[in-house]
């Protein structure tokens, strides 16, 4: 008589028909999903459909989330959906974030005349749409066969992002500019977005030295997701992708030592991927650092230094987005509002004299709105204190459930979920460095981290059951 449920209505995920090498088809339409999610949308082709004064654009990225989501619904409907449970508070807190967006979508129209509806609620649309992702993991992924495909998937498509980034560190092909050698490179996702892949995929090779890898193959994973992850990170040159790594290896030595799992040798194998990966960040950005520390008075600045500096720019960009926040602390001036000549336009004067000599480019305008370039305060400017204890409720409830998946999975498992927390972690990070744009992948691996984190959740209440 076959394995049953707890709920005794449906088969285990153990004793569903399997198709390549064990692993049903789910998986595998998730695996085949994620080097299109994690693909920059220049190199995708894609199809303009007119709305009104805009248009909506429908990369493939779109399409294979939706073929995640119609696979998802199958699953759920044969095997049920039982795994959804264990993630209840992820999804409620979710939901709430979401309408909020959606709200912040509408209620701009009652007082700015000029509001571009139609082309923030496109963008709406992709980052609700994005949030399928969180929902079919754990609809999917049944068994650590399944989860594997997907640490697999991110780990393979990670060496090949890391791999093209290095041609184009050594001139032999084109970035997203031209060839321009021996600078940060966005491989053909983008700066943070490879920052973010790098990220995921060196968390996991992070929880396989702080939990220590049990076979060859999670050694061969381990030297595959450390290697590529810590040079990708490197070539993206990004300081959010290192916070985010940096909250990665202790949020895995915190959970591999309360497992009782933790060593002097593992520890100072995570605390040295952790601290090359973070110091190579630091000598491909080291011309940034000194110009930042000549803004702030360190040093003297250069007469005809004229060129827009990353970090002097953000903390531009950083200084509007706070004046726009105390102006319209309670919901915000609405989504991407910030990006709103109207919104920004009263302080850019004041902006002219707190940043004198600044070039001109630096400052946004009808021409290069810029916008905020951090979530966080993006989401403070945009919707306020509302939207922002929403989002923060959100990354508590999946941080919170990530924890205590990881603490309490058996050995089979806890490779998996401690990679869903750090990879929450890891995004958390880059956030820093990115607006909410929507439909990228810095998208694709927080929700995934959100679907991961219940997955294994709903894996460990079984196994305890």
């Amino acid at each position: 008589m076959p394995a049953r449920s707890v709920t005794g209505s449906r088969p285990l995920a153990a004793d569903r028909p399997r198709t390549l090498a064990g692993v049903s088809v789910g998986p595998i339409v998730l695996a085949l999903a994620i080097p299109l999610i994690f693909l920059h949308v220049k190199y995708q082709p894609k199809v303009h459909v007119g709305l009104g004064s805009t248009s909506a654009g429908i990369e493939l990225s779109d399409v294979a989330v939706l073929a995640v989501a119609v696979a998802a619904v199958l699953a759920g409907i044969r095997y049920g959906f039982a795994p959804l449970r264990t993630g209840r508070a992820i999804w409620m807190t979710g939901a709430l974030f979401l309408a909020m967006v959606v709200a912040a979508t509408v209620y701009p129209l009652a007082r700015a005349a000029d509001y571009r509806f139609l082309t923030h609620l496109v963008t709406t649309a992709k980052f609700v749409e994005y949030a399928v992702l969180a929902l079919a993991v754990p609809l999917l992924l049944r068994t650590r066969r399944d989860l594997d495909v997907l640490l697999s998937a991110i780990a393979l498509w990670s060496a090949a992002a890391t791999a093209w980034g290095l041609l184009q560190f050594a001139g032999l092909v084109n970035e997203l500019e031209g060839k321009r050698p021996l600078q940060r490179e966005p491989s053909f996702l983008g700066i943070h977005d490879l920052a973010a892949l790098s990220g995921g995929a060196l968390a996991i090779a992070v929880a396989l030295l702080a939990l220590g890898p049990a076979s060859a193959r999670e050694r061969l994973l381990a030297w595959i997701t450390g290697a590529s992850g810590a040079l990708g990170l490197i070539l993206s040159g990004a300081f959010a992708g290192a916070i985010g790594v940096a909250l990665a290896a202790i949020g895995a030595l915190a959970v591999a030592q309360s497992r009782n799992q933790l060593d002097l040798r593992r520890a100072l194998a995570v605390g040295a991927i952790a601290f090359t990966a973070g110091a190579g960040v630091l000598l491909m950005r080291g011309g940034d650092v000194e110009n930042f520390a000549r803004f702030i008075g360190i040093g003297h600045k250069r007469a005809n230094e004229r060129d827009v500096e990353s970090s002097v720019h953000r903390s531009l960009l950083a200084y509007i987005g706070v004046r726009i926040f105390a102006d319209h602390p309670i919901v915000g001036v609405g989504w991407q509002g910030s990006e709103e000549y109207d919104n920004y336009a009263p302080y850019l004067a004041d902006a002219h004299r707190r940043f004198p000599g600044e070039n001109p480019r630096a400052f946004p305008s009808r021409q290069h709105a810029w916008g905020v370039q951090n979530a966080y305060l993006q989401t403070l400017t945009d919707m306020g204190v509302v939207g922002f204890a929403l989002l923060v409720a959100l990354f508590a409830a999946g941080l919170t459930l990530g924890a205590r998946a990881a603490l309490r999975a058996p050995p089979e498992l806890a490779v998996p979920a401690l990679a869903g927390l750090l990879w929450l972690l890891v995004a958390a990070g880059v956030w820093n460095g990115l607006g909410l744009v929507a439909g990228i992948p810095l998208d694709a691996l927080t929700w995934l981290s959100f679907g991961l984190i219940a997955a294994t959740a709903a894996g460990v209440a079984r196994a305890r059951a």
